[in-house]
């Protein structure tokens, strides 16, 4: 069982690659955002196939905190973005 969720992590960094490709190239800001938002959530399920493979209880909690700051970039790029857009 241990192999197969250290075998989907594996996965999960190969779309990790993707994510952050999407980042440097990306040609809008909101490419590069939803590229880091792949980064997030991806490595959130990283964190918790980590956690229950390693059985390491404190991964779950770093996931946890991982995703209350994803929530919170994407709530402090949509503000920025509608300040932009009525300047």
């Amino acid at each position: 069982m241990h192999e197969a969720l250290m075998a989907t992590a594996l996965v999960l960094l190969i779309t990790m690659s993707v994510g952050l490709v999407r980042v440097v190239i990306g040609p809008t800001p909101a490419d590069r955002m939803m590229g880091a938002q792949l980064i997030g959530t991806t490595g959130i399920g990283v964190l918790l196939l980590l956690a229950f493979a390693l059985e390491l209880p404190a991964l779950i909690d770093v996931a946890l905190v991982f995703g209350l700051l994803a929530a919170i970039a994407v709530v402090a790029f949509t503000r920025r973005r509608v300040g932009d857009d009525q300047s």
